[in-house]
């Protein structure tokens, strides 16, 4: 698949969320290493752990998952070595609310993967404010630009970089979001006049930093794909 997804489909970077539920071994990205080209990049998904099981059920106090960081850093360990990682992308919940220990904590975060690259995803809505924004800059956090459905308390799309790597992550616009099974979230195929409107502001991040990504979570039957082929077509159009 991954021969097939570079070669033939034309894509350059890839975003492993696998790596979200399980911590794989070292081996498995060797592989991955091994069936790309040596230009092909990667972006991987932090583990769980690290982002959403991160407080006592009880007393709502952090858990200490150093542990945690050091095994997802281990396993990513051959990418970092062959110049395939391009960021750690760490997608927190809506539950991870903009309050003082969770700042933090991304701090934390930041210090352990120590000079990796690291791209923070919210999906709560008051993270979208002068102070985030100005803290992640602060921090050389780099922030994840979405597009989901525009439900009250997720968070809006918003088309700014706080690092000099930019990341668009498209995730549907299903309005069944907060109560739809996983398969059904991401069940969503944009229009081609859905995907014209971000091409001028992804142009433009482009133009504002090193690097920028665009990335599809619309993955329902294939969706996202389609998409994706669709946006490198208009952009290189």
């Amino acid at each position: 698949m991954l021969p097939f997804y570079e070669q033939k489909l034309g894509f350059k970077i890839t975003e492993i969320n696998s790596t979200y539920y399980t911590i794989p071994s070292p081996k498995s990205f060797e592989g991955m290493i091994k069936k790309t080209s040596p230009g092909f990049e990667f972006t991987i998904k932090a583990h769980k752990s690290m982002t959403h099981d991160i407080r006592d059920k009880d007393t709502g106090a952090f858990i200490d998952n150093k542990d945690a960081f050091d095994r997802f850093l281990y396993a990513i360990e051959p990418l970092k070595k062959e110049n395939r990682l391009t960021a750690v992308l760490a997608q927190f919940p809506y539950s991870f609310h903009a309050v003082k220990d969770n700042y933090d904590y991304l701090l934390t975060f930041k210090e352990r993967l120590k000079d990796i690259p690291l791209v923070v995803e919210f999906r709560n809505y008051y993270w979208h404010s002068e102070r985030g924004l100005t803290f992640l800059k602060e921090n050389n956090i780099g922030y994840c630009i979405v597009d989901e459905p525009k439900l009250k308390g997720l968070m809006p799309y918003n088309p700014t970089a706080t690092t000099d790597l930019g990341y668009f992550r498209f995730h549907g616009r299903n309005a069944n979001w907060f109560d739809a099974s996983v398969a059904e979230r991401y069940d969503y195929l944009y229009t081609p006049d859905d995907l014209k409107i971000f091409v001028s502001d992804i142009k433009k991040i482009s133009g504002a930093t090193r690097h920028t990504l665009v990335m599809f979570n619309n993955c329902h039957a294939g969706k996202s794909v389609r998409n994706a082929i669709e946006m490198l077509k208009l952009i290189e159009g």
